[in-house]
């Protein structure tokens, strides 16, 4: 671009390790990359999970930016427990080795980080939280997880309400202190992590959102995790939309400090 000005900040999202066939591949869905392009305004990178991980520091200095998306693949539990994980639970250990060391790194940096379902539970765990690897069978809480033989419009359409934090980060986008959203996910916040602020809560008082203010130790002054998935025809939903927007202003004002 003639006018560094008008750069795209770039966002970085990490891969997804999947078999296609003997060979694996590097992947990240395309709504997350489409929202990021549409919902932000931003430029999407991917960033390989690979084991050992990729020298992180070099890389992020380049971005203002990280969405950490959903997968099919949860955490292995050993980082936030000690019991065994459970059968049927998909796991990417180069994802986790990426993300979890990722997660402190781009907080250093101040990038802002905007994180989604399995993104939402890499950020409590790398922050000292634990999770319920099957929220359903926990005594109090409903099932949160989609119907599969459903079609992607079902399964990704509104399913309860939210309450939203008065005062909070959401309040704000939402204007309003309830939101509807949708619910694709198994797992869950057991134990919040340090620092962490609760932005949303289901009606049956699972942690849906939370948020991270800038600490003494942080030049962050953008993360949001959501549990939910917003980025699905996100130019659609206006509360799903504003959440992009969010996200996309703080890379952009990233963007131009960093070019200073």
């Amino acid at each position: 671009m003639s006018s560094t000005s008008a750069r795209l900040p770039l966002v970085g999202l990490p891969t997804d390790r999947k078999l296609i066939g003997p060979h694996p591949f590097l992947a990240a869905g395309e709504k997350y990359v489409r929202a990021v392009v549409d919902g932000a305004g931003c430029l999407p990178l991917l960033i390989p999970g690979l084991q050992p991980a990729l020298p992180l520091r070099p890389l992020l200095e380049g971005l203002d930016g990280i969405l950490l998306t959903g997968s099919v693949s949860n955490i292995e539990p050993h980082h936030y427990s000690d019991e065994p994980s459970n059968p049927g639970n998909l796991h990417d250990p180069a994802r986790d080795e990426t993300t979890l060391a990722l997660i402190p790194l781009a907080i250093e940096l101040g990038l802002p980080i905007l994180a989604i379902c399995r993104g939402f539970q890499e950020v409590n765990v790398a922050f000292g939280g634990r999770l319920h690897q099957k929220v359903h069978e926990v005594d109090g809480f409903m099932d949160h997880r989609e119907d599969l033989d459903d079609p992607l419009d079902v399964q990704y359409a509104p399913t309860h309400p939210v309450a939203l934090a008065p005062g909070g980060l959401l309040a704000g986008i939402a204007g309003t202190n309830t939101a509807q959203v949708n619910s694709l996910h198994g797992q869950g916040i057991a134990q919040l992590g340090e620092t962490l602020t609760v932005e949303a809560t289901a009606p049956d008082g699972l942690i849906e959102a939370y948020r991270r203010d800038g600490g003494p130790l942080s030049n962050s002054t953008f993360l949001l995790a959501v549990q939910w998935h917003p980025e699905w025809r996100v130019v659609e939903n206006p509360f799903y939309h504003g959440i992009f927007r969010a996200f996309g202003d703080a890379c952009r004002q990233h963007a131009q400090q960093r070019i200073r």
